[in-house]
């Protein structure tokens, strides 16, 4: 029991990232027109620190909003950069009659209100203030985002939310990316997220106007439809089989970039996760992804594992461990990763590839083509 208590005592701290305002306004300014006559829930977010509070308190007019509520749980600092500790968790509403200075009300002037539980989304006081939501948008626990997106999904929501980008590769989010339930927000994928520690935090990597910050693989997840949803990718490459290999253990080609995927190739490709920021449904079908589990390798050599500089290690593996694999090309390939026990060659292991296969796509004047015309 004393084992688990720590297991989840260091889960919660390393859960403890806080959204800055200026993130929060450079993505919800993409979404103003679903925010009309709508109520807001932020159910991981202490209305006295909340940045999201903030903004949608700020914002409450020009968004045309109905109600905001917010809730956290009960281990939330009230202070988010001092040690006062609160022992019971809050909530607040908020209908927009209230003023304070500047017209806008605090947490306080607003008045927070104790919750009877402990605050956690899962419980069923909370699950009540979540019917009430049309649109969720928080930052929840990195930990439990698998089981935070399965309720918002079973309660047919709206939402707008910050999770780490490995979350894409967990079977459970990428079957809703598939089923078109769930994908990227307006932030560029590539742009890695500063998120705010609590001052004992020791793990900050810089310090602004004495804040503590720290670099996090996230991005935002959404099923508010934008315009950059409907983007198409414009593809001008080629395929030749010298430019695009294909994988030993899947009928697929590997494209290193998404810049690079060719225009005239009919068949599946293995394209970086990256894709997914550009993903139009209407111009490709997604598959699935690379790994074991996901997709059907059609092989399965036994491999010798090679060091970090291509030497041989004596530990063996099948299937390059369960992800795509193709022959090692020394044009293009630093080191190789695994050589084939009975034949000697060698191979590279090729991770987090989507495969998808590109559409044959008539927009307006502009042909996106899947192989020749037609």
């Amino acid at each position: 029991m004393a084992n688990k208590l720590l297991i989840r005592a260091k889960r919660a701290k390393n859960d403890e990232f806080y959204t800055q305002l200026t993130d929060i306004e450079k993505e919800l300014c993409h979404y103003k027109d679903h925010f009309k006559d709508k109520v807001v829930l932020c159910n991981c977010d202490d209305p006295r620190v909340s940045e999201f509070f903030n903004y949608f308190v700020l914002n409450f007019k020009h968004l045309g909003l109905k109600k905001l509520i917010t809730t956290c749980y009960k281990n939330q600092e009230p202070d988010l950069f001092s040690r006062h500790d609160s022992d019971r968790a809050v909530y607040l509403e908020y209908n927009g009659s209230l003023s304070g200075k500047d017209n806008v009300p605090t947490a306080k002037d607003i008045g927070i209100k104790h919750l009877k539980g402990d605050g956690d989304f899962r419980s069923a006081e909370c699950i009540e203030l979540l019917k009430q939501a049309d649109i969720v948008v928080t930052n929840p626990p990195f930990s439990l985002f698998r089981e935070y997106v399965a309720q918002l999904i079973e309660h047919d929501k709206k939402f707008l939310i910050v999770g780490n980008k490995n979350a894409i590769t967990y079977k459970e989010i990428f079957k809703l990316i598939k089923e078109n339930k769930l994908w990227l927000g307006h932030r560029n994928i590539n742009d890695d997220m500063w998120l705010m520690l609590p001052k004992d935090s020791t793990n900050a990597e810089k310090v602004i106007n004495g804040i503590k910050l720290k670099h996090i693989n996230a991005c935002w997840f959404t099923n508010l439809d934008i315009k950059k949803r409907h983007e198409y990718i414009i593809c001008y490459r080629n395929y030749t089989p010298e430019k695009y290999p294909k994988y030993d253990n899947y009928d697929a080609i590997n494209v290193d970039k998404v810049a690079d995927i060719p225009c005239d190739y009919k068949g599946v490709m293995g394209v970086p996760i990256t894709f997914l920021d550009k993903y139009n449904p209407k111009q490709f079908e997604l598959l699935g992804l690379g790994i074991v589990g996901s997709c059907t390798f059609s092989c399965n050599k036994r491999m010798e594992i090679l060091d970090k500089n291509g030497q041989r290690t004596g530990k063996y593996t099948f299937n390059a461990k369960g992800t795509l694999y193709r022959k090692y090309n020394p044009l293009i390939d630093k080191i190789p990763n695994f050589r084939d026990v009975e034949t000697g060659e060698l191979y590279c292991s090729i991770y987090a590839r989507i495969l998808v296969r590109l559409l044959k796509v008539k927009d307006e004047n502009v042909l996106y083509p899947c192989g020749d015309e037609g």
